[in-house]
């Protein structure tokens, strides 16, 4: 997955940032530099996660061990909790486009890395408890997968999951991006594609910002031709999987398929 690009002004908040560090720094060298009462709860966070996992810690707390890293002498609590305020929730906030993030006071190049990369692993780890498996009996990691991938995005994306004569998952590519409420898809592309790949089976999947999976009379009008289209080929399209913030929605187990 490509990392984000953009470039950003300085931070609005000269302080979240330190400055480099003298040569020859090291993490216990920046650690000892911390007032104790900050050292001592970072300290007592990162044992926490460590006993009890993401499980045991509420989304500030979470967020602010992300934050560490790339604020490394500063209390980050007020930071993380007003992300937080401006996008919801821990998954929102490492999902938020760079250019929203950058919005935020005190936020700037550093932390969005930091947060891209939280995000990157994510979809790595759950992409790959689904690549090359048949997707059928591993159902439940790949609606997971596509919550992870789409699920908090600010605008519609369409992805086709491209599988081969076994269902098992061989690519899986973005098609087409749109606002908020509208996402351009070509059925002759996605047919083309599949032909490109030698794939003998379609999911197609797409998120709806408003949080509402309920399909529109153009994702209908949409699915069947890509069906019809590639049925004409041997192509079979298992599923249209649309992806709210809460739940999504089959369009096969909902009977537009």
């Amino acid at each position: 997955m490509p990392g984000p690009a953009f470039q950003l002004s300085e931070p609005v908040l000269p302080l979240a940032f330190p400055r480099a560090e003298p040569d020859g720094g090291t993490p216990a060298a920046k650690a000892a530099r911390l007032p104790s009462y900050l050292r001592d709860h970072r300290a007592r966070l990162r044992d926490r996660f460590m006993q009890g996992g993401a499980a045991a810690m509420p989304d500030y707390e979470l967020l602010e061990l992300v934050l560490f890293r790339a604020i490394p002498r500063q209390d980050v609590k007020p930071l993380a909790r007003r992300l937080l305020e401006a996008f919801g929730d821990f998954n929102s906030v490492v999902s938020a486009p760079p250019a929203r993030l950058a919005e935020v006071p005190g936020i700037g190049p550093a932390v969005i890395v930091e947060l891209k990369i939280v995000e990157a692993a994510a979809q790595r780890l759950a992409r790959a408890r689904v690549l090359h498996r048949p997707v059928i009996s591993s159902w439940d990691a790949l609606i997971d997968y596509c919550n992870t991938a789409l699920a908090h995005r600010e605008t519609e994306q369409v992805r086709v999951l491209y599988l081969d004569r076994k269902n098992r998952l061989i690519a899986d590519e973005a098609q087409a991006s749109g606002t908020v409420d509208h996402v351009p898809l070509y059925p002759r592309e996605v047919i083309k594609r599949a032909l490109e790949l030698n794939a003998s089976a379609l999911i197609l999947v797409h998120n709806h910002p408003s949080g509402d999976p309920t399909p529109s009379k153009a994702d209908i009008a949409m699915t069947e031709q890509i069906r019809t289209g590639a049925g004409a080929l041997s192509i079979t399209l298992h599923d249209h999987l649309i992806i709210g913030r809460e739940r999504t929605l089959s369009f096969r187990s909902e009977g537009y398929l």
